[in-house]
């Protein structure tokens, strides 16, 4: 697998363009917005957009997932089924925060944990990991060792859980029984700021790390 990372939005988003490298098929992970520069950033990759992927259903994230599925005529996929309201929101949403107007949408596929999203040969292991938002969802590619984790986990922080339905203790159990055992040495990609492993998280967080 092949990624490169695209900061959108007021809130410098971390949108994910995902690729096979055999196959060139790929996705958009959490397209918050500015839809015409990542639309340039497929072209400059030389790839073809299969999927648009959600982790979860605040504005930030999927403020371009409509426009990319109906100008490139690809589904959406994700999140799981508990941040519909989240999704049923976003004309809300983008009015209180000051974004353009969003439709609110439902996803092509709702995930579920221990399900797989493919994009060519790349296969993307989904965990759910509520606590940021009941129905938030990670992307784990096992073969390439990262992991596209939304809110759920920064470097060196957390992701925010006085959100409705947020929950502070399936947060950080989510962390510590789902992500942490992929494995120390596995890359993430957060939904905001640099990446980081899970690894330097055990070690260094003040908030989930082992000595927290």
């Amino acid at each position: 697998m092949r990624y490169s990372i695209h900061p959108v939005t007021p809130y410098q988003q971390n949108c994910t363009l995902l690729w096979c490298e055999r196959t060139g098929r790929a996705a958009l992970v959490d397209p918050g917005g500015e839809v015409e520069r990542l639309l340039a950033a497929v072209t400059q990759a030389g790839v073809a957009l299969d999927l648009v992927l959600l982790t979860h259903g605040h504005l930030d994230h999927v403020g371009g997932a409509l426009e990319l599925s109906r100008s490139l005529n690809v589904p959406i996929v994700g999140p799981q089924r508990e941040d519909a309201f989240w999704l049923q929101l976003l004309p809300t949403q983008a009015q209180m925060f000051g974004f353009p107007p969003t439709e609110a949408f439902t996803p092509d596929r709702w995930l579920q944990d221990g399900d797989r999203v493919m994009v060519g040969d790349v296969a993307l292991d989904v965990l759910h990991c509520p606590g940021h938002t009941p129905g938030h969802v990670v992307f784990h590619d096992a073969a390439s060792r990262i992991a596209l984790v939304g809110d759920v986990l920064f470097q060196g922080s957390i992701g925010r859980t006085d959100f409705p339905r947020g929950d502070h203790r399936a947060l950080l159990a989510a962390i510590r029984d789902k992500l942490f055992p992929l494995g120390d040495d596995v890359a993430f990609v957060p939904g905001h700021g640099p990446m980081s492993t899970f690894g330097a998280e055990r070690r260094d967080n003040p908030y989930v790390g082992d000595n927290a």
